[in-house]
């Protein structure tokens, strides 16, 4: 008998005081209408049938903080009305042209928006955070953290700047959660040993020992975190980048030259690994992606999602931008998209279920026939994956946890299953993440270089801020001092390389990461008047209040985050 272990990573960069449309908000009032809210909606029926999910979900700090400011159910309420008038209006058209079909799918929109607006404002009274926190209570999830910004953990440049992701990270689950976190997703599931290091840009380049990850997460009380199946199969998954970006090289350069040479035998996937060897600490836990049934669903190709009788993401009726048609098939242009039909969904979901069910089953038989005691299938996926870019992906979940009841693949929770190994191997895990190429290609290349540069200037400000003026007893100085903590922590979000890389939101991702920095220098600049015991002019006053307002998560941050190992 083994276990299956779902893991959803929920994130969103800071948009809630950053624009509407097409960038900002809407991001996070979509992503709560069609993933945050259905996913929330599906563990009820879970529970309320008996059924125990046993999901592990992932909230990143900065998400929960924007889930929960007092604004948002605002934006949600605004959103979803307005797609409900788009309904009605494409309803009455549809009608007018005699289009009988899209007419009831006009209808099927107007039940889906009007339930979760419902749901939203009556039965979970504006809480997202507060219903997840009652399902981690009762025992049917398992919630983790992540650093507070998302921040690509391998390329932060010092220690501390570090420390601070992961200590307000903590902080904020338990503001929001109430407990202590035991697991977190790495940003990126990017993952970096300790080793002697330098900047790869910029006019710092001291050679400096690092901490390992496991280190840093020991110090907050962290217990495990997800890597990609490269990471434990040592090798170079590193593909062809490093002969394009002479950054990278060096990059891996350093790594190599400080580091043992990596097992040629590949670690087991199913099975539970230790990282670290700090004396007096425990070491950190770390699970594996399981490749074969993850690639199932991501794949673009042949995964799921690809279904021609599934929902289509990219074609949208305006002027209200209700989807109508499904995918029909992987090479139909836009133009070729047949309309949707809900009543044919329900069979290629069940199907689609039956076949993930039997490779997680098939998975695990053949890990127990290879010797490994009680293995383990990790899938972990982005949480937007499911309703967003897939629609139908909650419902195809419920499937999965339901058919998976009484089989030899038990879901289980990746904390529970922590608490269930008795003896695990220590590994050395190289550094690297799961995005393309297996390394840093997507947060530093030729287009990202110069935000690295920017980066590692205002962590060493930072750090040096807060060695001089950390113990201040003026209020209004910690206050200047900690909004300046606040605009690195956006600055350092991984979204602003992500979205620069992929350019699929690359004017909004350079316009965003300038604005952080811009306002990290000012708040740096109205420091600097304080501290000399200086009045600040009226247009400074004013500049501060505009920051503060637009940029004030993490209400309890303090500069105490980026003080050094405690």
């Amino acid at each position: 008998m083994g276990n299956f272990a779902l893991v959803l990573h929920s994130h969103l960069p800071y948009v809630i005081s950053h624009g509407k449309w097409p960038h900002g908000s809407v991001w996070l009032v979509e992503a709560a209408t069609e993933c945050y809210l259905p996913l929330l909606d599906m563990c009820d029926g879970l529970v309320e049938d008996g059924i125990q999910p046993n999901i592990t979900i992932g909230i990143t700090p900065v998400l929960a903080e924007q889930l929960a400011d007092p604004t948002f159910p605002f934006e949600l309420n605004e959103y979803l009305e307005l797609k409900i008038g788009a309904c009605n209006e494409d309803r009455i058209r549809f009608k007018q042209d005699g289009d009988t079909q899209m007419a009831a799918l006009a209808d099927y929109w107007l039940d889906y928006y009007t339930y979760f607006l419902d749901l939203f404002n009556k039965q979970y009274e504006h809480d997202i955070i507060g219903q997840f926190r009652k399902l981690q209570d009762l025992g049917a999830i398992e919630l983790i953290t992540s650093s507070a910004t998302h921040g690509y953990s391998p390329l932060i440049g010092y220690d501390d700047a570090l420390r601070a992701q992961f200590r307000v990270g903590v902080e904020t689950y338990k503001k929001h959660f109430h407990r202590q976190p035991r697991g977190i997703w790495l940003p990126e599931c990017a993952y970096r040993p300790g080793y002697e290091w330098t900047t790869p840009v910029g006019v710092d380049h001291t050679p400096r020992m690092r901490a390992g990850i496991e280190e840093l997460l020991n110090e907050v009380g962290l217990r495990y975190f997800i890597v990609d199946s490269h990471l434990t199969e040592g090798g170079k998954p590193i593909g062809a980048y490093l002969a394009r970006f002479e950054g990278l090289r060096k990059l891996w350069e350093q790594f190599e030259l400080s580091q043992p040479p990596q097992p040629e035998k590949p670690t087991s996937p199913y099975e539970l690994h230790w990282v670290g060897d700090i004396e007096g600490k425990q070491p950190v836990g770390v699970f594996t992606r399981h490749p074969k049934t993850t690639l199932q669903v991501w794949s673009g190709e042949h995964g799921y999602p690809g279904d021609g009788y599934y929902l289509d993401f990219h074609k949208k009726h305006f002027p209200g931008g209700n989807r109508y048609w499904r995918v029909t098939s992987a090479k139909a242009g836009l133009g070729e998209k047949q309309p949707y039909e809900p009543d044919k969904v329900d069979w290629r979901l069940g199907e689609n279920a039956d076949h993930f069910v039997s490779l997680v089953q098939q998975a695990i038989s053949e890990a127990e026939a290879s010797g490994v005691k009680n293995p383990v299938v990790c899938a972990p996926f982005d949480t937007e994956l499911f309703g967003h870019w897939w629609f139908e992906g909650i419902r195809w979940i419920d499937l999965v946890i339901r058919k998976l009841q009484n089989t030899n693949a038990t879901p289980i929770t990746l904390g529970e299953k922590l608490d269930s190994v008795e003896v695990a191997t220590r590994i050395h895990l190289p550094e690297g993440s799961w995005g393309e190429g297996g390394y840093h290609h997507i947060w530093y290349n030729a287009d990202t270089e110069w935000t690295w540069e920017i980066i590692y200037d205002c962590e060493r400000r930072m750090l040096d801020a807060v060695a001089k003026y950390g113990n201040t007893t003026k209020p209004e100085l910690k206050k200047a001092l900690t909004q300046m903590g606040r605009e690195l922590l956006l600055l350092e979000s991984s979204d602003w390389q992500f979205l620069i890389s992929t350019v699929s939101a690359r004017d909004y991702a350079e316009m965003r990461f300038r604005v952080h920095h811009r306002d990290f220098d000012r708040m740096h600049e109205i420091l600097m008047v304080l501290a000399n015991d200086g009045t600040l002019t009226e247009d400074q006053s004013l500049t501060w209040e505009e920051i503060a307002l637009r940029d004030g998560l993490f209400a309890d941050l303090t500069p105490d985050a980026w003080r050094g190992k405690q």
